[in-house]
């Protein structure tokens, strides 16, 4: 576990990005590390004292443990619940993956551990040019990729991790959540996957309509982490 952060990814939108991320901060403090976590780029958001909003970045503040700037934590901040771009776009912004990277280094110094959230899947667009692998390849952080169990996430999974491979990052492991309870035969998915993925499986996430990160923090194993 010597990484100072990892970048978290997933099969697509909705598959448990952000209660995974802050399920490894649970996880990490729970070693005595100090934690963070990042959401560079989010859009969906309230207007609150402090501006802007979004509730992942909510969820990932209370699972840190260090009290970091919010500026640094959430960059870019957008109140249209669509793609980041086009977010960006109706307020006259372009999404800088430089700044970003800047506000990343800034956090690092601060504590052992930055995890990471992506927006939506691996290939989101950000900007005109550029894309959440873009900005992981910047980054170039270990990627840990959750899995949405439903159907259709082999194809997903596997094409999300050969995205990954190209781009020249290290794929640390996987984390396999069932948001679906009615898929059929989770396991042997699982199973597929793990003979596919040629990466650590770091745990598996059941169903549960309102899931507690600290709880799922128990469910991954770190040690398969190097």
């Amino acid at each position: 576990m010597n990484s100072a952060g990892y970048f978290i990814t997933g099969t697509d939108t909705g598959v448990g990005k952000t209660l995974v991320a802050c399920a490894l901060l649970h996880a990490f403090a729970n070693t005595g590390q100090r934690v963070v976590g990042m959401k560079p780029v989010a859009a969906g958001a309230h207007r609150g004292a402090e501006g802007l909003l979004n509730d992942d970045v909510v969820q990932l503040r209370a699972a840190s443990n260090s009290g970091c700037d919010l500026a640094l934590i959430n960059p870019y901040c957008f109140e249209a619940a669509i793609a980041p771009h086009l977010a960006a776009g109706r307020v006259g912004i372009t999404i800088d993956l430089p700044r970003i990277k800047q506000a990343y280094v800034q956090l690092a110094a601060q504590v052992d551990k930055v995890i990471v959230e992506g927006a939506g899947g691996f290939c989101v667009p950000l900007n005109p040019a550029e894309d959440t692998a873009d900005l992981a390849q910047q980054l170039h952080l270990p990627v840990i990729l959750v899995v949405g169990l439903r159907l259709g996430c082999l194809n997903h999974a596997i094409l999300t991790a050969q995205a990954i491979r190209a781009r020249g990052l290290k794929l640390a492991g996987w984390i396999a959540n069932r948001i679906d309870p009615a898929m059929s035969a989770p396991d042997a998915n699982i199973t597929a996957l793990t003979e596919r993925l040629a990466a650590p499986l770091l745990g598996v996430i059941g169903f549960a309509s309102a899931p507690d990160a600290s709880e799922v923090a128990a469910l991954i194993d770190l040690s398969q982490l190097e």
